[in-house]
């Protein structure tokens, strides 16, 4: 629908600027040969459009691809002229026996005319999409702010003071000491996890060595839990003192451990955490359970999703492999 929606605005458009350069001709009269050339003129024209529309633009109006917009640009100009000689000075000869420009014209001169003819062509095209981007930046910041809005409000309503649930855990903590040690280094276990989420920065960076400590607790807490059949392979390797999104690599774990098979010594969860440079990767694989599962809906890697790009826009990878065995996910993090 919105497709055809532009197609009918472009269509409009078109009609309403031909209906401008032919309507007083027509009125005072043309000939065919003035007609013939006019017509071939703004043909060749709305071809340049839309070659800069669809393809020069999109492609390379941006900082970084400068210099090929510049060749894009040049070779427009190229075959606005070829395509002008082609119809023009070949194709009407031998079809009408008339050519809009004489023999005796020089190159250089039918070259520095059409370059100011096709001139107009490149630069409508470049201020209709710079505005056409500009509006849909507008909306997508709007949209941006209705939803950090919309995100706030929904954390306010939903928060159960934290402070007050970790404080409890260490109170918690104290009892079971004498009770059990196993329970004791559970309740220790979840109240890092919950200074974790409290003290992260205000700008929603962390150091990568904690985010790496707040996996290693998760994977302990849920050791706890299945051992001593539970069956994790976990490594992290390269320069560590990057910053990172906190609780971005989490979801991708919590979702191997719900969804697959943590007890199954030939097929292990398997984390591998690399980093060359400024290169993160961050790779997740498990065998798939086909036990039943419960009724919920994903929100969490719909949520990482969104947060990678709006944190990482352009910046980041994420591939998902599924072969009906073994369900794998790798993040890679241009930090």
């Amino acid at each position: 629908m919105k497709k055809t929606k532009t197609v009918f605005i472009h269509l409009i458009c078109w009609i309403a600027l031909l209906t401008y350069f032919y309507g007083g001709a027509l009125i005072r009269g043309v000939t065919f040969k003035q007609a013939a050339f006019d017509i071939s003129m703004n043909f060749i024209q709305i071809v340049e459009f839309y070659i800069c529309y669809l393809w020069l633009y999109p492609s390379f109006l941006k900082r970084e691809k400068a210099f090929q917009l510049i060749i894009g640009a040049l070779f427009v100009i190229a075959l606005f002229i070829g395509m002008r000689y082609l119809i023009e000075q070949i194709l009407f000869l031998h079809w009408f026996g008339i050519k809009n420009y004489p023999d005796e014209t020089l190159n250089m001169r039918y070259v520095s005319d059409n370059i100011y003819y096709s001139i107009s062509f490149l630069v409508i095209p470049a201020a209709i999409y710079g505005a056409q981007q500009s509006f849909k930046a507008e909306q997508a910041n709007r949209k941006l702010k209705e939803e950090v809005v919309k995100a706030e409000l929904a954390f306010l309503k939903s928060q159960i003071n934290p402070h007050f649930l970790y404080n409890t855990l260490n109170y918690v903590y104290s009892l079971a000491i004498p009770v059990s040690d196993k329970l004791a280094n559970a309740v220790l276990r979840l109240s890092d996890l919950m200074r974790y989420t409290l003290n992260e920065s205000p700008d929603g960076m962390v150091n990568l060595e904690k985010e790496i400590e707040y996996l290693e607790s998760f994977i302990e807490l849920f050791k706890m839990r299945f051992e001593p059949n539970f069956y994790v392979d976990f490594t992290a390797d390269g320069v560590l003192d990057q910053k990172i999104a906190a609780l971005v690599l989490i979801p991708f774990v919590e979702n191997a451990f719900k969804h697959g098979v943590v007890n199954d010594d030939t097929h292990p969860v398997r984390i591998r955490l690399k980093v060359q440079q400024k290169r993160l990767s961050f790779e997740v694989s498990n065998k798939i359970s086909h036990a039943q599962k419960d009724h919920s809906s994903g929100v969490g890697l719909v949520n990482v999703h969104r947060r990678l790009d709006l944190i990482y826009p352009d910046r980041h990878e994420l591939l998902i492999s599924n072969n009906g065995n073994t369900y794998k996910t790798t993040l890679i993090l241009n930090l």
